[in-house]
Order: structure tokens, then C-alpha cells, then sequence
């Protein structure tokens, strides 16, 4: 038992637990969690540079809210893959096997109707039309789509930090969240930039950069 002794206003007990709870956050656990959260974002990060292209006039406001649903999503999805392998382990083991279709199905239905809309932008401009159909910007329910579609596999992480306690599981997802929100916004940026350049067919590479994902997911949780 830890001797109730007092220091500078502090007992020693007090002073165990708090070294304890620091020592919990040591630097290991800070270079796993950002790492962690880099491989995590990089379908976010492509998404992203995809609804630059095709949205090249998107404003600095616009980017950082888009960047901040997809740090939002990818640092819940993990925690939620936590608290499901701590209470319904079984289950949710099931739900992972459809985890990849679903990711396939949405993001290969936002990139098909972003490709579909280029392409037709595109044959207009070619054949010297004035009223060319101009691509939907991106909206709050395509968002929201591209937020679960590029978040759902980090559902997986959960058995990743199965043995974390539960404030290290909150500190680890606000961590992936905060560095995809980082790499999110700069994949905006970029985007932007090479949606000016390539004005015209932007939309035809960012909706193929969406299907590309979709199929990244879904082949490679197979292998």
C-alpha cells in the first residue's frame, strides 16, 4: 500500500498516480498513434486531392471544414471499433467482412457520378457548346458519403488498440484525427492547384481517383 505521506500539498499516493498517468502517454504511444493516423488517412488524402480537382475554386473555409469531417470520421471510426471489440466482439467481427463493399459501393457511386458529369462537361467543351453542364460542387451528403466510405475500415484499428485503456483509445483517435485533418487540407490544396491546370477534365481525374479508392479498399482487404 502507498504511504499517505504529504509533499508540497500532495500526498505520495497522488504523486504515483499521476507518474502513472503519464508515463500511460510515453513517446512510443505518441509516434504509434501519429503513424497509425497517417496510414489511416491516406484514402482521406486522395479523396481529397479529388474534390480539389474538381472543385479548383473551393475556398480555404470550405477545405478546412471538409478536412475536418474527414478527421472527425477517422478518428471516431477507430474508438468505435474499441468500445464495439470490448462489448460485441462476435459481432462486429462479422460486420467487418462487409466493411470493404460498402466502401466499394460508395465511393465507387460518388466517383461514377463525378466521372460521368466530366465526361459529359468535357464532350461539350469539344464540341464547342457555350451552356456546357457545369459538375456539381461538393455538397454535404456527398461529404458525409466520402467521410464513411474512406473511415469505415478504420473500424479495424479497434482490435489494433484493443489493449489501450479507454482514456489512451480517446487520446490515440484524437491523434489519427488531428493528422488527417492535416493531410486532408493539404490534399485540398494540391488538388486545387492541379484542378486550375488541368480545367476542363478535373472531374474526370477525380472521379477516377474515387473509383481507384473504392477498388484499393476492396482488393487489398482481400489480400
Amino acid at each position: 500500500m502507498i504511504p499517505s505521506l504529504y509533499f508540497g500539498g500532495m500526498t505520495a499516493r497522488s504523486y504515483f498516480f499521476l507518474y502513472v498517468r503519464i508515463d500511460m502517454f510515453d513517446f512510443l504511444f505518441f509516434f504509434n498513434s501519429i503513424l497509425l493516423g497517417i496510414g489511416l488517412a491516406m484514402d482521406a488524402f486522395s479523396v481529397s486531392l479529388a474534390n480539389g480537382l474538381n472543385e479548383p475554386d473551393m475556398s480555404n473555409r470550405k477545405g478546412l471544414g471538409v478536412a475536418g469531417v474527414f478527421g472527425v470520421f477517422q478518428g471516431v471510426m477507430p474508438f468505435i471499433g474499441w468500445i464495439c471489440v470490448h462489448t460485441v466482439a462476435t459481432a462486429f467481427t462479422a460486420f467487418e467482412k462487409l466493411i470493404p463493399w460498402i466502401a466499394l459501393a460508395l465511393l465507387g457511386y460518388i466517383g461514377g457520378k463525378m466521372l460521368y458529369e466530366g465526361i459529359q462537361e468535357y464532350k461539350c467543351k469539344s464540341g464547342g457548346g457555350t451552356e456546357c453542364p457545369i459538375p456539381k460542387k461538393l455538397g454535404l451528403s456527398a461529404l458525409m458519403v466520402q467521410g464513411v466510405a474512406t473511415s469505415i475500415d478504420a473500424l479495424s484499428v479497434g482490435f489494433t488498440i484493443s489493449d489501450y485503456a479507454l482514456a489512451e483509445a480517446a487520446v490515440c483517435a484524437l491523434l489519427i484525427a488531428c493528422v488527417t485533418f492535416g493531410i486532408c487540407f493539404a490534399g485540398i490544396k494540391l488538388g486545387k492547384k492541379f484542378g486550375t491546370a488541368l480545367s476542363g477534365t478535373s472531374s474526370i481525374f477525380g472521379g477516377s481517383i474515387l473509383i481507384f479508392i473504392g477498388l484499393e479498399i476492396f482488393i487489398t482487404s482481400f489480400i
